[in-house]
């Protein structure tokens, strides 16, 4: 069996030093403690590692080979102890995190950056998913967390809030209604509102859509024929009103803003991670935790 490390190192200030007093001072201990070690030392290893007499101490030839292999074995050793921390402080290792489009904009890369600067060792995959696949996705192992706009049904796993988003609508510059800084809802469902398509997130489909459900005359909805367009001309040419997250803000194209809606009720934003969770999981819900407080994500 090799011998014990501190023993060793020890052995390594002696060999520069060749002298017990000064090296015991200088790793700060006594100077029999010392002793003592250098003779268990040598008992382990079988051999004499130094000639001593009352003056001085020399290396013998197997005392300065030791004294010229253990440093690289030494910091090999502790590099290895400092992956198996890191390891288990889930600083290092493989995330693959699947988000929604809509948290696309904003969280998910504000998410993605600050895990890849705050721990060098973890190697992060972001992937856009359908809403409704990204549950399922974390409780079978097939990414390791998700980010998704709403509180997703799914069993497996664990929602922890992440961010809370005023809810308005998106609307052109040049509509009526973006004079004003607040939009009332009644105000907001005289014009022709386009909501996603509801298969791809059945949750904020619905949220979205109750919001209006009192207004007289009904609200009139519609989907646009594909659920991601990039262009928005129906907003753009003042058609439609689309209702959105605050979060909207930081992709939408030239011509078109964005307005609270007076009263209405927060969308949510929230981490997914499987029941069962490694110390990759819980290093990631650390970091989400850090970032949404210094964004402002759950204000008071």
């Amino acid at each position: 069996m090799a011998p014990d490390t501190v023993s060793l190192r020890y052995f390594l200030v002696l060999a520069q030093e060749l002298n017990f007093t000064r090296a015991a001072a200088r790793i700060g201990i006594a100077q029999p403690a010392l002793s003592a070690r250098m003779r268990r030392l040598e008992a382990e290893l079988g051999t004499s590692l130094l000639v001593r007499n009352t003056r001085s101490v020399v290396l013998t030839t197997a005392g300065a080979a030791l004294a010229e292999s253990a440093p690289p074995a030494l910091a090999a050793l502790d590099r290895a102890w400092d992956t198996a921390r890191n390891a288990g402080a889930g600083e290092l290792g493989t995330l693959r995190i699947g988000y929604s489009l809509s948290a696309g904009a904003e969280t998910a890369p504000a998410l993605v950056d600050r895990l890849i600067r705050s721990s060098p060792g973890l190697e992060v995959g972001a992937v856009p998913m359908a809403t409704p696949e990204i549950s399922p996705a974390v409780a079978d192992g097939r990414i390791d967390a998700g980010i998704t706009r709403g509180e997703q049904p799914g069993r497996g796993v664990r929602r922890f809030l992440l961010r809370r988003l005023r809810v308005g609508v998106q609307l052109a510059q040049h509509h009526p209604l973006a004079e004003h800084p607040e939009i009332e809802i009644a105000d907001a469902a005289a014009y022709p509102l386009r909501l996603p398509d509801r298969a791809a997130n059945p949750v904020i489909h619905d949220q979205l859509s109750a919001l209006f459900r009192d207004t007289q005359p009904s609200p009139r909805f519609h989907t646009p024929a594909v659920s991601f367009d990039m262009s928005q001309r129906d907003l753009r040419d003042g058609l439609t009103l689309a209702p959105a997250g605050e979060a909207a803000v930081a992709t939408q194209p030239a011509g078109l803003t964005w307005r609270p809606l007076q009263g209405a009720p927060t969308l949510t934003i929230h981490l997914v991670l499987p029941r069962v969770q490694s110390p990759l999981h819980r290093r990631l819900r650390t970091v989400a935790k850090t970032l949404a407080h210094e964004l402002h994500w759950l204000p008071d």
